[in-house]
């Protein structure tokens, strides 16, 4: 009978791990969340294999430009940047010339330095949008550090990279296991705006996502060039 419970309680368990009741269902807060620009730096940059590089910068930059559009306080670490890792790309310094940066000196995981740590703590937000390369070592090991000091973290997929597909589904499935929400930069963007009435929200979120995502942005052009055209050509009244 106990070893008939054993077997039952360890299904029960692999039953709720499948369902992902592990971690409840959380939402972004633009009142609640920071922006953390991880290592993306020009050295590492080139070992982000597992995108196409021409999309994997346009994703950085969209990453970077979060902070600016939900005005989310920001902080920026790099490790290492005397060496071949290099500095931050001179577009997301620009971006924020007064926000936190934090050389590291050697510690891989940010989390390890001390003035890091502080600098997140400073912020009092408790949702942290996460990015870096590598994937599977910048945001992983810092990811997996945070939500064990009790931190609900979203994880950009689209603006960390590595050097394999493979690396970054088993870097993605170690995180998801430790209740890190891996997110697009869409389902950001939707989460911390909530509504297109709000401020931010078409006014400032439509140029964001012309510029990063336009899939979408060309939507709001096509609309916007057929009302200022004012015509519906023969045919198309009947698709709507």
């Amino acid at each position: 009978m106990k070893f008939g419970s054993s077997i039952l309680l360890a299904a029960l368990g692999l039953f709720n791990a499948v369902r992902g009741d592990a971690v409840p269902w959380e939402r972004l807060s633009k009142n609640d969340s920071m922006l953390l620009i991880l290592d993306l730096q020009v050295g590492l940059y080139q070992v982000a294999r597992d995108w196409d590089p021409t999309l994997y910068r346009e994703n950085v930059m969209a990453h970077a430009e979060l902070g600016k559009v939900f005005d989310l306080p920001v902080v920026m670490t790099t490790s290492a940047q005397q060496g071949p890792n290099g500095p931050l790309p001179k577009e997301i310094l620009e971006m924020y010339p007064d926000a936190p940066l934090i050389k590291r000196q050697g510690e891989v995981d940010a989390w390890d330095n001390a003035d890091f740590r502080a600098a997140i703590k400073a912020t009092g937000k408790k949702q942290i949008i996460i990015a870096g390369i590598t994937t599977d070592v910048c945001t992983a090991f810092l990811a997996l550090s945070l939500r064990a000091e009790g931190y609900s973290v979203f994880a950009n997929i689209e603006a960390s990279g590595t050097y394999s597909q493979l690396v970054r589904d088993t870097a993605n499935s170690r995180m998801q296991q430790a209740g890190v929400q891996l997110v697009s930069m869409f389902a950001i963007v939707c989460d911390l705006m909530r509504d297109w009435r709000n401020v931010p929200g078409a006014k400032e979120v439509l140029p964001y996502l012309d510029k990063y995502l336009p899939v979408y942005g060309y939507i709001a052009r096509g609309h916007a060039a057929a009302i200022a055209n004012g015509s519906v050509i023969p045919g198309e009244a009947g698709l709507i």
